[in-house]
C-alpha cells in the first residue's frame, strides 16, 4: 500500500471514529470501534471494519450503521480536503472472535497437557 493510501485510510479511520463519538447518539448501536479502513487505489471506495460490543448487538448495529451511511459520508466530506469522498461500505470485524477462538483452543491444549503430565 502506498504512503498516500495509508495516510488517507488513517484519516478516514480517525474521522469515522470521531463521528461515532460525537455525532451518532443512538444507544441502540452499542459501543462501536473502527478497527480498520481499506481504501481502493483510486480513492473511490473505502471498506470500514467495525467491532461492536456487546456481541449480541452486532448484526442489528451493522444494519443501523448502514442506514446512517449518508450522515457518515456528509460528515466525512466536511472534514476531508480530498477531491473525492470515497463511497463507504461497512463490515463487521470478526478478528476478535478469531483471537478468542484460538485462545480457547490453546487453553484446552494446555489443560490436556497438564492432565497427561499427572
Amino acid at each position: 500500500m502506498s504512503f498516500r493510501l495509508e495516510k488517507i485510510s488513517k484519516l478516514i479511520k480517525e474521522e469515522i471514529s470521531l463521528i461515532f463519538l460525537h455525532k451518532i447518539q443512538d444507544q441502540s448501536i452499542g459501543l462501536v470501534t473502527v478497527t480498520k479502513v481499506d481504501v481502493s487505489p483510486d480513492l473511490r471506495n473505502a471498506k470500514i471494519y467495525l467491532s461492536v460490543f456487546p456481541n449480541n448487538k452486532r448484526d442489528s448495529s451493522l444494519t443501523k450503521v448502514k442506514e446512517l451511511h449518508g450522515i457518515f459520508r456528509t460528515e466525512l466530506a466536511a472534514r476531508m480536503t480530498t477531491r473525492y469522498v470515497p463511497e463507504l461500505r461497512f463490515f463487521l470485524d470478526d478478528s476478535a472472535d478469531y483471537v478468542e477462538h484460538i485462545d480457547t483452543l490453546l487453553k484446552k491444549i494446555h489443560e490436556n497437557d497438564n492432565q497427561t503430565d499427572k
